[in-house]
């Protein structure tokens, strides 16, 4: 259930806590840090001890210039240090998990053992992954976890920063591919409020900017796409190695070429690892398709990795379950 039918439920889980930590997915985006940075300030103004958990030793161009600027505001710290922040009644621990709901997907999976309390705040599908001994509020229609947050913003009726109104709205426009996905009349009046509050476009696209030389490296991927009824397919080599973020950003160009419903992007991400990357307009369920791969997301966005295949084996088994699909 989304945040209305739960608001009750996620004050009085808030009001008991002490101590909360909050954590995103693996390879956080703008998406991710920006929501837990988001709920850190909604928190911190509720009297709360917040900690925000990051395992990631490399992240994403616009995620690491944000870890920058914030560096020494924050709590941040390791999954490996939470025992040393918790209070001494468990109690009044919480973990609140944003922008995935799926355990495999959290930045430390053994540290959900730590906690008897949690909430999860997501806006992607539900799967057989789902973490379920928590309070599950999640919203698949809606743009982004940001989105969410900004709405949890107005239930406290509380201001935030200009700066923590941008980096709410980086996570909105990534997600929206720049308010082309996924986005209703919700998303926009997000935007609108987050801009209002003092939130600076120009600073999003800041952290949007890309190097120049990855993103001729990315455009390579583009000279060998392969299209199966209105779906988009391509793959790099094995002797080139893409960062995850690549591949999304190449699912999402994918889309905006005539006729092209869905993407899908294969590429090396690191030593044995192949990565997946998928988008779709609506009319194929990603879901659907990527959990019989080992990955998940929603009906717009998601991703998969394969261990110790080659991308040809990843090729052929995103091939099969296509046309697996496609037979349903």
């Amino acid at each position: 259930m989304g945040l209305v039918e739960n608001k009750k439920k996620l004050k009085k889980r808030i009001k008991k806590a002490k101590n909360v930590f909050l954590m995103g997915h693996k390879n956080l985006d703008l998406d991710a840090i920006g929501s837990c940075i988001g709920m850190y300030n909604i928190l911190k103004q509720q009297k709360k001890e917040c900690f925000i958990v990051i395992d990631d030793i490399d992240t994403e161009m616009g995620v690491t210039k944000v870890l920058k600027e914030i560096d020494g505001c924050y709590n941040i710290i390791k999954s490996e240090d939470i025992p040393v922040y918790l209070h001494k009644k468990n109690k009044k621990n919480l973990l609140m998990i944003l922008d995935t709901n799926k355990k495999c997907l959290v930045q430390n999976e053994s540290s959900l053992d730590y906690f008897t309390k949690k909430i999860i705040i997501d806006h992607h599908d539900l799967g057989k992954d789902t973490i379920e001994d928590a309070l599950i509020i999640t919203e698949e229609n809606t743009s982004s976890t940001c989105e969410i947050v900004v709405n949890i913003i107005n239930l406290y009726n509380i201001d935030i920063s200009p700066y923590v109104c941008t980096l709410l709205l980086s996570g909105i426009i990534l997600d929206t591919n720049n308010f082309t996905l996924k986005t209703t009349a919700d998303t926009y009046y997000a935007a609108y409020f987050l801009t209002a509050m003092g939130g600076s476009p120009k600073k999003v696209q800041y952290l949007l900017k890309q190097d120049i030389t990855e993103y001729v490296e990315r455009q390579k991927l583009l000279s060998s796409i392969e299209v199966i009824d209105n779906i988009a397919i391509t793959k790099g080599t094995q002797y080139i190695t893409y960062r995850r973020e690549d591949l999304a950003k190449i699912a999402d160009t994918l889309l905006f070429f005539n006729d092209i419903e869905a993407s899908f992007v294969i590429g090396k991400i690191g030593k044995d690892l192949i990565g997946l990357s998928a988008r779709s307009l609506g009319n194929y369920n990603i879901t659907n398709i990527l959990e019989h791969l080992g990955g998940g997301g929603d009906a717009y966005n998601g991703a998969c990795t394969f261990e110790k295949k080659t991308i040809s084996e990843a090729h052929t088994l995103l091939k099969k379950e296509l046309k697996k699909q496609n037979k349903q």
